[in-house]
């Protein structure tokens, strides 16, 4: 298989960490979304919408989207399960997921801080406010959504599960950012267990072969 990634993406560290945890094997293209790789033709085939990451299965399909990728390697790879089929630990989980996924990352994205900076002439203080403030009230939620699932060591039950691996690279994000993070106790218990974690490591942006020197 192939993985079509960027070090930075936090959606390509959601699948880095899940392949990871799982045991399998890849090999990575780096795709550099700073300098717009992504939108090269090849690349738009394999992936349409144009983001990072992709991946190249064995039988030669392609799949975007990282939510959709996790679930595809959940069901062909059923070792160490990331998303169980019962509830309650289901919901809990999908709750905590799409808090991130869909409410604090895709206003976050880089092509969205781009364009405030380069269509909307955004300053760079006012970006970071922008940044910080979807931080704030994103995590917030996730806080109290931790709290609901009683969370322990992980997100969700004593084992890693999808949660994690979103929690992880948004964590991160923050964290590059200059994020003021002291008020999510149990996000940042998790985002540390995690962290101590060998398929975390391993899947973490500075340990990628096309990390780009800052």
């Amino acid at each position: 298989m192939k993985l079509y990634s960027f070090f930075n993406s936090s959606a390509s560290y959601r699948v880095r960490i899940a392949m990871a945890l799982k045991g399998i094997d890849y090999d990575t293209v780096g795709v550099n979304i700073r300098i717009g790789q992504q939108n090269a033709l090849e690349y738009r085939r394999l992936n349409p919408v144009g983001l990072v990451p992709a991946l190249v299965t064995d039988d030669g399909e392609s799949l975007g989207q990282s939510l959709a990728i996790i679930d595809w390697l959940d069901r062909h790879f059923p070792q160490t399960p990331l998303l169980p089929g019962n509830d309650p630990a289901r919901m809990r989980i999908l709750e905590i997921v799409y808090a991130i996924c869909c409410d604090i990352h895709p206003i976050n994205n880089m092509r969205v801080l781009r364009y405030l900076s380069d269509e909307l002439k955004v300053s760079e203080e006012d970006k970071k406010r922008w940044y910080a403030h979807w931080v704030q009230q994103g995590l917030s939620a996730v806080e109290q959504l931790l709290r609901h699932s009683q969370s322990g060591q992980f997100c969700v039950g004593d084992t890693p599960t999808l949660a994690d691996c979103c929690l992880v690279p948004q964590w991160a994000n923050a964290l590059r950012m200059g994020c003021s993070l002291s008020g999510y106790p149990r996000c940042k218990a998790v985002y540390e267990a995690c962290s101590a974690l060998p398929a975390f490591v391993a899947a973490a942006p500075e340990n990628q072969q096309d990390k780009i020197p800052a």
